[in-house]
This record gives C-alpha cells, structure tokens and sequence, in this order.
C-alpha cells in the first residue's frame, strides 16, 4: 500500500523503472516517531464507533478509511523519517465537509493531522500518534482562471503541475515551481509558504496569494477569497494561514496571481572549480541577466552524484567541484540568448566557469532539471537522509557543508555530507545521508546546525517550514516575545489543540 501512494510522485518523477528505488520503498518502515523522539502524547479523545459512525454520515464510507492497510501510507513521510499511527483518514470533497469534521472534532477533543500531497520533509503532514487524518486529495477543483487578471481560483487539493498545465492553455503559469509539483497541493504549499525554483523571480507565495479561505478548529469557515491584487481594509488575515502549517485552520481555497508564461526560456548548466567563483558568477548574472533571470540554483559535486550515481542520469558536462543552473524567461528568444549568451563569453573566458551548455530545447531543459529536482530521490536511495533546509547570508551560503564535513568525519556509517540550493535568495539545503537512522549522528547535527546557523543570523527553515522536527530549535530565529505571540494567535484560533499538534510551536 506504501508503494501504491507513492507511484503519484515516483511517476511524475520518471522512477517507474528504477528497480533500486522501489526495493527502497519496500524495505520497511522506520519505528514510530514516539519511540524515536521524546515526545508525549497529548490529552486527546481515543477513537471509538459513535466517533467513526458521524464521519461516516458526513463523508459516506467510501471516504472514511479505517483499514489499517489503507491507512498505513498516510503515516509516513516519504523520506521515512516520521511514523505516526493513525487509524482513520477522512477525504472530505467540500469546505462543508471540513466544516462539520472539525466542529465535531473540536466538540469531542479529537486531533487531526491536515495533510496534502504528503511531500514535506519537517514532518509536519503526517501524525506523530493517532490524530485523524485529513486528507485533501479530493478537494481538488479549479473553479476560475480569469484570463485579464491572471488570478486562479480552486480548491486546496489541486496538484501543482495540473494547475500549471491548465494554465497553459490561458498563457499563464503558477509562480511556483517544485520538485514535487507531480504530487504535492497548493494546499500544502500555501499552508508551509513553500518557496521553489522561481522565487528569486517571482516572489514567495506570501506575495502571489491574494486570498485564501480556511475553517477554524471549531469549524467556522473563514472567507478572505479575495481576487484582488490591492485590498488594504485592515488587518490582511489570509497571511496567518500562509505558512502556519495547518496548525491555525484548514485551508480549502486559495486565490493565486499567476504570472504570463514567457515566450522564451533558456537554461545554463555551469561547471565551477569553487564557491568563490559562484558568488562571483551570480553577481555577473544579476548584472548581466537582470530582467530576464528567473532561477540561480547552486549544487556541489557530492549531490549531483546521488542523481548520476544512485539515479543512473546522465549530466551534459564533465565532473567539476560545483554547478550552477541559470534559467531565463523572457518575450524575446533573440534577444534573450543573446544576452545569455554574452554572459556565457565573459564567464568562460575570465575562468570563472570551466565548462558549460546552453539550450532552450524543452527535453534537453527537463534533463538539466531532473539533475536538480530529483535530488531527494538519489538521496534517500543512500540509506537514511537527515535533511535541513536553512537561510544563511549568501557568503555563508555553502560554508556548513566543509564545517559538517569535518564534524561528522571518520564516521563510518555516514556516506556522504553534500549541499545544493537556491543560491538566489540564501536557502541551502544540507543533508547527510548515513546507511540508517543513528542517534549519534543526529546529536552531532543537531542542534549544532542551528546553533551555526544563528550565530550567521540565518534562519532554520527556509521554505519547508518548522513541522515535527523543528520547534523546539525555533527559538534560534525567533525571539521570545515573537514565539509569544505566536502561541497566544494559537489559543485564539484553536483553544483545544486539536489542529496538527505537537507541530510548529514549542511546548
């Protein structure tokens, strides 16, 4: 059943044939997230048959999972490094519907753990014990696409990459771009403020959603589904939900601002002798590129292998220390690889760049790409991955990994520390992959990770938000008084708790 769930992703991905990844998937399941963190169960109502018996008059049967096979994948997140056990997942396909779950649930202290596409990687989407699952996968209609305004109405469980295609046929695209687009909800990317591959183009997803509607723990529905760019009437409530992780209501509508699809798009992959000439190669290409640079992405010799290794891909130029990927979008394909390719002159002839290619042609873009977006897929193919997705001064951009390097070295069950990331707006994602999950190696990442990582006035998430794994280290980002505030906007919102425990905030 594991495998069954994640064939969404695997296929959107090209793993079909990728006998290594599935004999992954299949070798078993990591222990419970209770046994393998300190954590205590809340003061939550158990399940029992007059609780299934109202989801099932609201939601019929078919949409009430009970089975343990059927509710097995929606326990675990995909890079296995949570497992909760949840023993009932509601599929609601209406606001109506999340309505009534949550009033009932709040009436009866009942926990429910949101979850979309279940592609996270904080463990935020999956329950730490038994909350309900409530999955949105069914809510996923596109009720307008107004061409004049370029804003997208639709519900929360709409897959990311079917939002882009209908898109498409309006000249438009969603301004933002995942790895996972194949699997996760624009539910889930609103609800973690997720940010991707176009951000240094097109902004955070704080800036492009210009409404949301939510329903509170106590089932009041919350409608801010405003499709205007300009809506200054006091207090903008839409964004407490964007980035909240679900943990102050369940979003089940957004309204999106969709950018023009550009006429022209080129793709550079770069190959460095080191991170000093990175930095120098980006500040020539904010210089050069300007108006037409939408994605500047960073990845070391080590990551690239886990694709060209673990995943058998073929990269288009030789071995070097570092890559850059540069991707442009513009209305003028003349002009744009012009300028591009100007750019690709100096760079080369200054040596700042040993080798690279250049192209515009879809298939041989997609395969650059898959060299970047398929990363977590090589990584987990080494074993166990504790991965980090953090903010740092873009000096400091890549310094963790030499840092880590040396920490973590004679250490034999670690096979490798590696970084990569949006090198346009300082989110590095660092990772070490080890042959299994080890205490040990957790202690000496954490939280010497984060504590490096405040000392650089960084932030300890980036795009992926705090979930499971982070709020006990949120402290290091935010002040206590901000935390505060936090908690007290928690206790408004949800005065029982019921909404994704254990999830953002420490205790």
């Amino acid at each position: 059943m594991l495998i069954k769930k994640l064939l969404p992703l695997v296929s959107a991905n090209g793993l079909e044939k990728n006998s290594q990844f599935f004999r992954y998937l299949a070798s078993g399941i990591p222990e419970l997230t209770k046994d393998r963190y300190p954590v205590k169960r809340g003061n939550f109502t158990f399940l029992d048959s007059n609780h299934l018996n109202f989801f099932k008059s609201v939601l019929g049967t078919q949409r009430v999972l009970i089975d343990p096979a059927d509710c097995e994948s929606f326990n675990i997140d995909w890079i296995r490094s949570v497992r909760g056990y949840s023993s009932c997942v509601l599929k609601p396909k209406s606001t109506e519907e999340v309505s009534k779950i949550l009033s009932y649930c709040n009436e009866n202290k009942i926990a429910v753990c949101p979850q979309g596409g279940n592609t996270g990687l904080v463990g935020g989407s999956v329950p730490v014990f038994d909350e309900v699952v409530l999955c949105t996968s069914l809510m996923n209609q596109i009720h307008s696409i107004n061409d004049n305004s370029g804003v997208i109405v639709c519900q929360a469980g709409c897959i990311l990459e079917t939002l882009d295609e209908a898109l498409a046929n309006h000249g438009l695209m969603m301004p933002l771009d995942l790895g996972a687009k194949g699997s996760c909800q624009i539910g889930g990317n609103v609800s973690t403020n997720a940010g991707g591959l176009r951000l240094l183009r097109y902004g955070n997803l704080h800036g492009n959603v210009l409404g949301v509607e939510a329903v509170k723990a106590d089932g009041q529905v919350i409608d801010l589904l405003s499709t205007l760019k300009k809506d200054n009437t006091g207090y903008h409530l839409k964004h407490l939900f964007i980035g909240s992780e679900g943990s102050l209501g369940v979003v089940t509508k957004v309204a999106v601002q969709c950018p023009p699809k550009p006429k022209a798009v080129n793709l550079a992959f770069l190959g460095l002798p080191s991170f000093e000439n990175i930095l120098k190669v980006m500040k020539q290409a904010k210089r050069d590129l300007a108006e037409i640079m939408a994605s500047c992405e960073m990845i070391d010799d080590s990551t690239l292998d886990v694709c060209t290794g673990n995943l058998k891909l073929t990269s288009p130029i030789p071995n070097y220390p570092f890559y850059m990927l540069i991707e442009t979008h513009g209305s003028n394909s003349e002009h744009d690889q012009e300028k591009l390719n100007m750019f690709l002159k100096d760079v080369l002839e200054s040596q700042l760049v040993l080798d690279g290619t250049v192209t515009d042609e879809p298939t041989k873009m997609k395969n650059i790409w898959d060299l970047r977006e398929r990363i977590t897929e090589g990584l987990v193919l080494d074993g166990y991955v504790f991965k980090y997705d953090v903010s740092l001064p873009i000096e400091n951009f890549y310094s963790l990994v030499p840092v880590m390097r040396e920490r973590l070295a004679g250490n034999p069950e670690v096979v490798r520390v590696s970084g990569y990331g949006h090198l346009g707006d300082g989110n590095v994602h660092f990772q070490v992959s080890c042959r299994q999950f080890s205490q040990d190696i957790l202690k000496k990442v954490e939280p010497f990770i984060y504590e490096y990582t405040s000392k650089l006035r960084g932030s300890v998430s980036a795009e992926h938000g705090i979930g499971f794994r982070k709020p006990k280290y949120i402290h290091y980002s935010k002040t206590p008084e901000s935390i505060a505030v936090m908690k007290q906007l928690k206790s408004l919102f949800d005065p029982n708790g019921i909404l994704n425990p254990y999830k953002v905030l420490p205790e």
